[in-house]
């Protein structure tokens, strides 16, 4: 198993110093899904939750929440983001949307926390907005799905 480079020698939280390393273009890729009854996901496909439009709402805390990563995560580096997107795909058959989130940056450290901030906020953000018509919503499966760049190279989840 690998040293965790946030520890020091002595244990102790450290922020990397990532100052002798090249800058170069890296993107992660992240994936989550809230669940929710059939009804709810019919109301935010014909926009029709009071709040307004959900799935909007949800790209632009995704995106802004991408951009303040540092700020929610200790130890995380603030990153010059190059982009952020968010997608959403409704499932009928499973009463759900998927989130998908592409983050890119030319840098010296990844942006795998980004994308994964960014889809948590999206699906808070869907949660949020809908909470008076379902409490029931479920949010998981946040995941990575593929990292490229930087010295470990590329993950693609199998």
């Amino acid at each position: 198993m690998k040293k965790l480079s946030h520890l020091d020698r002595s244990g102790k939280a450290r922020m990397v110093d990532v100052s002798e390393k090249p800058a170069t273009k890296r993107e992660a890729v992240a994936r989550g899904v809230i669940s929710m009854k059939k009804a709810t996901l019919g109301l935010i496909r014909e926009n029709q939750i009071a709040k307004g439009d959900v799935l909007g709402a949800a790209r632009i805390a995704g995106i802004m929440a991408a951009k303040k990563t540092p700020e929610l995560i200790p130890l995380c580096h603030p990153l010059p983001i190059s982009s952020v997107s968010i997608d959403f795909i409704i499932d009928e058959k499973k009463g759900g949307v998927a989130i998908e989130s592409r983050v890119r940056v030319v840098s010296q450290t990844g942006v795998e926390m980004e994308a994964l901030t960014a889809v948590s906020a999206a699906a808070l953000t869907i949660y949020d907005m809908c909470k008076a018509v379902d409490k029931e919503m479920v949010i998981s499966d946040i995941m990575l799905i593929e990292k490229t760049g930087g010295k470990s190279g590329t993950f693609r989840r199998p």
